[in-house]
């Protein structure tokens, strides 16, 4: 079996610009028109009016430099340059010093519909639009600041929490269906077409429950947790969140609803 070549982050030139290839540029775009089709309907009102401040070019890929001029223009937040997958220390560090990191290579077209590794699509499109928000920035800034106090065994709590609202979160809309917010799916056409779908299942959001479910990263979501309103997750941070983790770790893991990860050959 051919080992799959793995993704490395670009590095900027002497003037600080990543030099992506015409090809790169063009898998970019590609993803932008047909992700924005898919959500067109789908979307967040918060995550739309975050496109339209940040201003994404469509025909190739943005510098870091210049997202986050406009981040800060906005919420005071920048995108910070990491290799990809990073620590949990380092994550919890850098949102709480409101910088959201992101991998500078892209997907490549073998991997257009999914990506286990955070591409640059996912972060600049899937996320940086949502921290234009105040009380989404200021949410993810607290998470920062909860993560670094944490210990090793909480954390894992917290990467569950995570997980359910920043990358794989819902919201009900106020005349009735749902709405997305979270970057896993809006960067994602097939996860956005399975989220909208009548196969997963919907639980609202509770605190111990998301803290309990488990999740695997490389498959489409068998469930999502469904908040009222995106706001109240700024609340979050200001619970008595390591009380909520030693009754969630008191209670048990709920059972998982996909099959166990195969083993590596």
């Amino acid at each position: 079996m051919i080992k799959p070549v793995p993704y490395l982050s670009h590095c900027p030139d002497a003037d600080g610009v990543v030099r992506y290839s015409e090809a790169e540029h063009a898998i970019w775009a590609e993803l932008q028109a047909r992700q924005s089709a898919a959500i067109a309907a789908h979307a967040c009102d918060e995550f739309r009016h975050g496109l339209d401040r940040l201003q994404l070019p469509a025909d190739r890929i943005p510098q870091l430099a210049e997202v986050s001029a406009r981040l800060r223009r906005e919420t005071g937040w920048e995108v910070a340059a990491v290799p990809a997958l990073i620590p949990f220390s380092e994550f919890f560090a850098l949102l709480a010093a409101r910088r959201f990191p992101a991998a500078t290579f892209i997907r490549r077209r073998e991997h257009l519909d999914y990506l286990q590794e955070p591409d640059i699509f996912h972060e600049l499109y899937g996320h940086a639009p949502l921290l234009t928000d105040p009380d989404f920035a200021a949410f993810t800034e607290g998470y920062g600041r909860m993560g670094l106090a944490a210990s090793k065994e909480d954390r894992v709590f917290l990467a569950r929490l995570y997980w359910f609202t920043v990358e794989f979160g819902l919201l009900r809309r106020p005349g009735g269906g749902l709405a997305i917010y979270g970057g896993g799916i809006l960067s994602s056409p097939g996860e956005t077409a399975w989220a909208m779908s009548p196969a997963p299942l919907l639980k609202p959001f509770e605190l111990i429950e998301v803290l309990r479910t488990p999740y695997r990263i490389d498959l489409l979501q068998p469930q999502y947790f469904v908040l009222d309103r995106l706001r109240d997750l700024q609340a979050l941070t200001r619970v008595d969140l390591l009380a909520a983790i030693a009754e969630a770790r008191r209670l048990g893991l709920h059972p998982p609803l996909f099959p166990p990860k195969p083993l590596a050959a």
